[in-house]
């Protein structure tokens, strides 16, 4: 037989195991919580050199993006000043801020097959010298297909990117396009270029600033561009502009969003500065309260 002490301590010894079963059942370990798809550590700002109103310095972008919360960036090289670009480079790794991507902006002016501009040459330059592997987003002046039809400016546009990523090979750097403005910013015709490339390693960038006109055949071309993209930058997106708006300040990329999500694209993403006339750190925090709203009403509408 049990002793009356030691049954009265099993008795209490049972009834705390009861407890603590029901307090387990009743934590949020398996509530409808859905994690938040928007981390501003995960966040790309891009777009932030060369438009700010207050003009950083490398010390001082750096300084603003740590006391942000980003932990990466993109680098533009805006007015066109590279004298800064490797003490940048060197000062976001001594901060542990990761510099995702760098833009190559091609001109038919000044670049050609087999000969980039001075300009160019001096950014892949610093590159190799920095040994730093950001992808290099390329895009180009309309004023190379002003000419051209529809096959020829495919042909033209397939050799001048295979041109580039040699250089890109040489760097150890991945390649993606962009959608800017004119015939190459056009996503049906991006597609057919890399379609027609069939490589891998060469993917896209999707840009919301540059989508006002697609807006209405977006799901379509979302199922065209999801195999291909590497990232996204977000924007507000009214289909009458202005073409830089902060995200939930527009009538479409919310559903924009959503549509990309359905698709199966989860990141990563990028918000924007882009202008010029305004402080980016007051415009990346406007862009920041967005993507709070989109965290919002995504973790709400999952959650259901």
């Amino acid at each position: 037989m049990i002793k009356s002490n030691n049954m009265k301590n099993y008795i209490q010894l049972i009834s705390l195991f009861s407890i603590l079963a029901f307090l387990y059942s009743c934590t949020d370990t398996n509530t409808n919580q859905v994690e938040q798809p928007f981390k501003i550590a995960e966040v790309s700002p891009w777009c932030i050199i060369g438009f700010d109103s207050l003009d950083r310095t490398p010390q001082q972008r750096i300084d603003m993006l740590k006391e942000m919360g980003f932990t990466k960036y993109g680098f533009n090289k805006g007015k066109g000043d590279l004298t800064t670009m490797k003490d940048e480079f060197q000062l976001a790794k001594e901060n542990n801020i990761e510099i995702t991507s760098i833009f190559l902006w091609l001109n038919a002016k000044r670049d050609s097959i087999g000969k980039l501009s001075p300009a160019n040459q001096e950014l892949l330059g610093n590159l190799k010298d920095i040994g730093y592997k950001p992808t290099i987003w390329v895009s180009f002046s309309d004023n190379f297909f002003k000419k051209l039809n529809q096959e020829e400016s495919i042909e033209l546009s397939i050799k001048m990117i295979e041109y580039v990523k040699t250089k890109a090979d040489e760097l150890g750097c991945k390649l993606a396009i962009y959608n800017h403005h004119g015939w190459f910013g056009n996503p049906h015709n991006q597609v057919e270029i890399l379609k027609k490339i069939n490589r891998d390693d060469i993917t896209m960038v999707y840009n919301f600033h540059h989508a006002q006109e697609h807006v209405d055949e977006f799901p379509a071309i979302v199922k065209k561009i999801k195999p291909y993209l590497s990232y996204v930058n977000l924007n507000g997106v009214k289909k009458e502009g202005p073409q830089i708006l902060p995200i939930g300040k527009g009538d479409h990329e919310i559903e924009m969003i959503k549509q990309l999500m359905d698709e199966g694209y989860h990141g990563p993403w990028g918000i924007l500065g882009h202008i010029k006339t305004d402080d980016v750190e007051k415009v990346l925090e406007r862009n920041i309260d967005g993507l709070d709203l989109l965290n919002k009403k995504y973790s709400t509408e999952e959650g259901k």
